[in-house]
């Protein structure tokens, strides 16, 4: 190759990497970032507290 075809190669080269790295990314938000999901179906039958509940496991 010569010279002219090498520094053109080069320099298409440099473009190829200044329109791929030239700039940074735009910042992901910190909201972006988190999803909030339940972890399971809530059974209010399980977290309803009966105080005589444990009269009746341990007393009888």
């Amino acid at each position: 190759m010569d010279d002219a075809t090498s520094q053109r190669s080069s320099e298409a080269e440099a473009a190829a990497r200044q329109a791929r790295f030239g700039t940074l990314p735009e910042p992901v938000r910190l909201e972006d970032t988190v999803e909030e999901r339940a972890a399971g179906v809530l059974d209010p039958a399980r977290t309803a507290y009966n105080q005589d509940e444990w009269l009746v496991r341990y007393c009888l």
